[in-house]
């Protein structure tokens, strides 16, 4: 039950730190990806765990992705200001309007910009690289292989794993 929630999480995050480690010793990079990482932000132990190794991941080969619906959640964390400072690459897709505001502020977001988070197609938003943010608007092509595999949407996936 709930008792179990911090410890297995804690669990999970210190084995993921023993592969990066491992993988490191062979040249090989880890990949981490977290989603819904508010979760791991909102008990104290386990969100002061987050952004140490968020810090440490990049040095030591790691690549780690944390990703939520919404970002206020994330914001909600004290420790979320140490990730963001080490984090080159943000990704926003279409924000509400509270998410809007918050990340105005957070990442200084221009009206312009604001534009292509604002009822935002699907694959529409804004890339945050280091100082540089970008527009952008994929429209990757539904009838390949690659969208079938990628594709998040339960409408789009039958029951024998292939889109239709």
């Amino acid at each position: 039950g709930k008792n179990l929630k911090k410890p297995g999480m804690l669990i999970v995050q210190d084995a993921v730190w023993n592969t990066v480690t491992v993988n490191r010793s062979i040249g090989r990079a880890t990949w981490y990806f977290v989603d819904e990482f508010h979760l791991l932000l909102k008990e104290e132990q386990t969100a002061a765990y987050s952004a140490e190794i968020w810090k440490r991941f990049r040095k030591w080969g790691g690549v780690p992705t944390g990703a939520t619906q919404n970002p206020k959640d994330l914001l909600s964390s004290p420790e979320i200001e140490n990730i963001l400072e080490n984090s080159d690459f943000i990704y926003l897709l279409n924000l509400s309007a509270g998410d809007r505001k918050l990340m105005t502020e957070r990442l200084n977001i221009s009206a312009e910009q604001l534009a292509y988070v604002t009822n935002a197609d699907p694959g529409s938003g804004l890339l945050f690289f280091q100082n540089v943010i970008l527009p952008f608007k994929d429209e990757f092509p539904k009838d390949t292989e690659l969208y079938r595999l990628l594709t998040t949407k339960p409408s789009e996936v039958s029951h024998d794993g292939q889109t239709g």
